[in-house]
């Protein structure tokens, strides 16, 4: 497996950390996690790809749903806790350890779905990760990707709590293109990056994969009450969500 700097930063996650952050994270599962179910719709018989999968709730939720799961990662730790949980819960889900852009196993026009949940902007290699996901993809199939959102969350952003309220103030939106921060809760810092909307698009094009559909959906009413954070999503989206056709 390549060992790219992406690779290198989640190999060095600690597992329990991290699962507890991505089980309780109220953007998560109020609001990212709810409306990409919702947008995926009945799975039932469908084979999908859940491209870095993480601690695997994602595939668990649409295994669930009848979906064929395929689960990878580039992190053995969340592969095999993944893998646990599944089993713990009666589920048949394949899980691999890859890189996105080395899928390396994956027959060619496999996959009815692939989902990028919160995860194309943290790749090393944009482009060889849309080049595998259109590989492994069926004619017609269809990508869907959540990433925080370009134009409203990057190192030169700041999401200013004010009575109440909240403002962002976005200082520089082409730079820095990649930088090390913190995620509260956790002890080892996390590499992120950051690409314009434009290098969204273009990477898109590039790969010959048409753009159907893009959102920045409010928050359910029923959602925002569980969390202020949520509420706030209501004016200023964090999140942008995106699905391409093959």
């Amino acid at each position: 497996m390549i060992k790219d700097s992406s690779t290198e930063c989640w190999n060095q996650v600690n597992i329990d950390e991290w699962v507890d952050k991505a089980q309780t994270n109220d953007f998560r599962m109020y609001y990212i996690m709810p409306y990409t179910l919702e947008k995926l719709g009945d799975v039932k018989n469908k084979y999908i790809l859940d491209l870095g999968c993480g601690e695997g709730g994602y595939s668990r939720a649409l295994a669930h749903k009848g979906a064929i799961v395929t689960a990878t990662d580039c992190s053995e730790a969340f592969i095999e806790y993944s893998k646990s949980k599944a089993q713990e819960e009666g589920l048949s889900i394949n899980h691999y350890i890859y890189n996105a852009n080395t899928l390396n196993d994956i027959n060619d026009d496999y996959y009815d779905i692939v989902l990028c949940s919160m995860m194309l902007m943290d790749v090393e290699d944009l482009d060889g990760t849309l080049k595998e996901i259109r590989r492994v993809l069926k004619s017609n199939g269809n990508v869907f990707i959540s990433i925080l959102h370009p134009c409203f969350k990057g190192k030169e952003t700041k999401w200013i709590e004010n009575s109440g309220d909240i403002e962002v103030l976005v200082s520089d939106y082409h730079n820095p293109k990649e930088w090390v921060g913190e995620i509260k809760g956790m002890n080892v810092p996390i590499l992120y990056r950051h690409r314009t909307l434009s290098d969204y698009i273009k990477a898109f094009v590039k790969n010959k994969f048409k753009i159907i559909d893009m959102n920045e959906p409010i928050p359910a009413q029923e959602k925002s009450v569980m969390s202020p954070r949520v509420a706030w999503l209501a004016k200023i989206p964090m999140y942008l969500f995106i699905e391409l056709e093959k």
